[in-house]
């Protein structure tokens, strides 16, 4: 383990990329989520097949393949991409398919009543869905976004294909500096490990919060 101390900075400097890899694609993935989302309860026939061909896509293919796509496959016809650029665009592009759904099944859950309450104290389509609809639709969906957030820390792995120096990349680096491989991965794999149950700490006390408040 002293090869993996001697080198603690840039493992660190690694999971620094794997953390940012994640917190921005899981940001975009939201927001393309929700409107997704949206888009096949309330779009009109056009939108919501829009919609489900998306994610019928991008749950239905391999995040390697969409990767090398987006990577490898887009200068094919002149669009070029830097590898962090790619890594943003396809892991969000993927985890905005999955939450998409997470978010509907969240909304659907809520009671119609709930909405038919607030519409008869003369509440507009928008402040149902932002003060009455989407609150308790955050209750439902934390969980399973929680499972989601932790997946895509750990598919920023994937990444490294394309010359991302994440955490993983920062492993093979060294591996090839050192020729032992043991102690690297070892490293990493606690690294991945404590995150994993940073992020779960994190998600429990917002569900409580969430739980307390509604």
């Amino acid at each position: 383990m002293e090869l993996v101390l001697q080198n603690l900075d840039f493992l660190l400097k690694g999971a620094y990329y794997t953390l940012l890899i994640t917190m921005v694609s899981m940001f975009f993935g939201f927001i393309l989520a929700l409107i997704v989302a949206f888009a096949r309860l309330k779009g009109n026939i056009v939108i919501r097949n829009i919609a489900i061909f998306y994610i019928s896509i991008f749950r239905g293919t391999p995040i390697l393949v969409q990767i090398f796509i987006i990577y490898y496959g887009l200068p094919d016809y002149g669009i070029r991409l830097g590898p962090l650029t790619a890594a943003f665009l396809s892991l969000s592009l993927n985890i905005g398919a999955y939450l998409s759904e997470t978010f509907r099944g969240a909304i659907l859950s809520v009671s119609k009543g709930q909405t038919e309450a607030a519409m008869s104290l003369g509440f507009t389509p928008w402040q149902t869905t932002y003060k009455v609809v989407l609150p308790q639709a955050a209750r439902v969906a934390i969980p399973p976004m929680g499972n989601t957030f932790i997946g895509m820390l750990k598919e920023t792995s994937l990444v490294s294909i394309v010359t991302v120096t994440e955490l993983l990349r920062t492993a093979q680096l060294l591996i090839a500096q050192y020729y032992i491989a043991m102690p690297f991965y070892i490293a990493i794999a606690v690294m991945y490990w404590l995150m994993s149950m940073l992020f779960s700490q994190l998600l429990t006390r917002v569900e409580k919060k969430l739980s307390k408040a509604y």
